[in-house]
């Protein structure tokens, strides 16, 4: 998978990310000490919730792209937020088309806007690990920092959605390792990949993302979107034609699969 590189925006959230990371020993106890979670769907099968039975059910190693509505499925996926600027829209146009999609977000923005991270869990999507920091280059980094970057982002997205935890981990510009797979399987979080990348975050113009995607869905149903990291607008924009085309080619809009 193409990684995505030269956005300068992520300058600022590693730098934000420094104390998290000099904090690694302090919050790392937090995975260690943490109540048992349920690792299962709650509710409208959005996202899991704290229970005080069991661990995390352990899920697939195995890099998700397929959707859980079969052959006729997409899933929209929507990366690096929450934005106090952008995620409001994105949810907004989601509504709209009666969608349900995966946020992947990063664990400082998480932290950041709580109320974003809950306003994605009450309108149904699912939640996805994207790491503290999004360092793209994760695959080349020590274990232990693989483990800090999963592990207190999950934390740090669990506080925010006010309990409810990710339920996928997508590394940073497709930057897996067997080890980070490993981990965030075992902690409930299905690998997460993509099949349509429409670099919405280079800025093509709305006409160019939906372009990309009614050429490319055939590739497979797993659709990447951003919802922070720079002007939205044309994501905004792309969505709203999108997503209805979509459902008139009569595809139905589901989940990746766990």
């Amino acid at each position: 998978m193409a990684r995505h590189g030269g956005r300068g925006w992520y300058g600022r959230v590693i730098a934000a990310a420094v104390g998290v990371t000099a904090m690694a020993a302090v919050t790392s106890v937090w995975t260690a000490q943490a109540g048992p979670v349920d690792g299962g769907q709650a509710g409208a099968d959005a996202s899991a919730r704290p229970s005080a039975g069991s661990a995390p059910a352990r899920v697939s190693v195995d890099i998700a792209h397929a959707s859980d509505h079969g052959a006729r499925g997409v899933n929209i996926t929507i990366d690096d937020g929450p934005d106090p600027d952008w995620t409001p829209q994105v949810l907004e146009v989601l509504r709209e088309n009666g969608v349900k999609a995966t946020f992947c977000m990063v664990g400082t923005q998480a932290q950041a806007h709580p109320d974003l991270v809950k306003a994605v869990v009450a309108d149904g999507h699912r939640l996805c690990n994207h790491t503290v920091s999004h360092d793209t280059t994760m695959d080349t980094k020590p274990d232990s920092y693989q483990s800090q970057q999963i592990l207190d982002a999950e934390r740090m997205i669990t506080e925010a959605s006010g309990g409810v935890r990710p339920v996928y981990y997508r590394a940073p510009g497709g930057a897996f390792t067997p080890y980070s797979r490993n981990l965030a399987a075992s902690r409930g979080m299905r690998p997460l990949g993509w099949n349509v990348d429409t670099k919405d975050f280079e800025r093509p113009g709305a006409a160019a993302i939906v372009a990309t995607v009614k050429s490319e869905v055939s590739n497979g149903p797993t659709i990447l979107f951003h919802d922070a990291g720079g002007d939205r607008s044309q994501t905004a924009a792309a969505l709203r034609e999108i997503l209805p085309w979509l459902q008139q080619q009569g595809y139905s809009f589901g989940f990746p699969v766990r």
